[in-house]
């Protein structure tokens, strides 16, 4: 490699597979790599239980495995400490959201406020080319300079869908070095690399929730018995009563602690009136949602655009169209009517394998 070639490389190591391959991979292609990983959350604050182990990424367990890697590679290796930030810009905003009666993502918040926001300026004050992350997705350049956000290869673990919100600038600085690849092929090349993480299972919960249970962590966060109500149908008949909103998201069905003929499902929540809405299946379906704080990769060239769109991770893209409307806000009808369309989630609009863009799910439509 050349030395105009050759780039200053910060790499996000969450003490995973993913990232440390990441890492080996530009080591070895000859640039100058940086490890850094962010302490988030304090994991005082919850004990796990006795002989049990943390089954989420960012714990000081998994902060030692990435200090570890990069002493195995040769890189020099920081930690910066971004609990004071994590907490107001992911975690207030995910206790808010439980608490408006809607159900958040905060894998994409932490991506947009934390970091390609706070780790990039952290890696640019470094006096980095590049930000490296093991997210499975890809980045193309134009003719004209504009940079285009791509799936990643393996279907089975494209995380584009978190990356909705990333702009020009910081695609320009950003790059993805596993996005062409499978899982398979990434912990082959750990093997290759004989990475003490080769064989680490995958994180799968909220880092700042490792038992996985939201309800104890929000009435840690803000005392239990608020938002107490009632239980009631469309038409407002009271079926039962619940222990507060926050424990229940659209489409819910198990849980609801109520006798019925028929199944029921949780087709709303409304937490100013502490009500739990319940319903049929068939009330889950709507026409289409409203969305705010909507993004684009590139902005639209016209108001209204053919698409296809996720409203949640691991929902099949669905065709729509998208009407851009003012105030960053965005009207999405579906081709065929969509099940559990969920208030707070994200919604991101595709062009094939590429994103075009996204936003913030605000309210199911109704028929019309």
């Amino acid at each position: 490699m050349t030395e105009k070639a050759r780039k200053r490389i910060v790499v996000a190591m969450s003490g995973g597979v993913d990232s440390s391959v990441t890492a080996a991979l530009l080591k070895e292609e000859g640039h100058e790599v940086i490890g850094i990983s962010m302490q988030v959350w304090d994991y005082s604050k919850f004990s796990a239980p006795e002989g049990e182990k943390f089954d989420t990424c960012c714990s000081l367990d998994d902060i030692h495995d990435a200090r570890r890697v990069a002493e195995q590679i040769g890189i020099p290796f920081y930690v910066v400490n971004f609990e004071e930030e994590f907490q107001r810009l992911v975690i207030d905003d995910f206790v808010d959201e439980y608490f408006r009666g809607r159900t958040p993502n905060p894998c994409v918040r932490c991506n947009q406020r934390v970091k390609f926001e706070l780790l990039l300026r952290k890696a640019r004050e470094l006096g980095a080319d590049l930000l490296a992350t093991g997210h499975y997705a890809r980045i193309e350049r134009d003719g004209d300079g504009l940079f285009h956000l791509l799936r990643g290869d393996d279907p089975g673990k494209d995380q584009s869908y978190f990356l909705f919100t990333l702009t020009q600038e910081q695609l320009a600085r950003v790059i993805f070095p596993l996005g062409g690849m499978t899982k398979p092929e990434v912990r082959q090349l750990a093997a290759r690399f004989g990475l003490r993480v080769a064989e680490k299972g995958e994180s799968q919960e909220i880092c700042f929730v490792p038992d996985n249970d939201y309800v104890r962590f929000l009435e840690d966060e803000r005392g239990a018995g608020q938002l107490a109500g009632e239980i009631v149908d469309r038409a407002g008949t009271v079926l039962g009563h619940h222990e507060g909103t926050y424990r229940y998201t659209v489409g819910q069905r198990r849980g609801l602690g109520i006798a019925h003929p028929h199944p029921l499902y949780v087709v709303g929540v409304d937490a100013e009136r502490r009500q739990v809405i319940v319903g049929s299946k068939e009330e889950l379906l709507a026409p289409g949602l409203v969305a705010t704080d909507v993004t684009w990769v590139i902005a639209p060239a016209t108001e209204t655009l053919e698409a296809a769109c996720k409203i949640r991770y691991r929902h099949h893209p669905v065709p729509c169209t998208v009407t851009v409307l003012a105030d960053s806000r965005a009207q999405v009808r579906f081709r065929e009517p969509e099940k559990s369309v969920t208030p707070g989630q994200a919604v991101v609009f595709y062009n094939g394998d590429e994103v075009l863009g996204g936003g913030w799910i605000d309210a199911a439509m109704n028929e019309g």
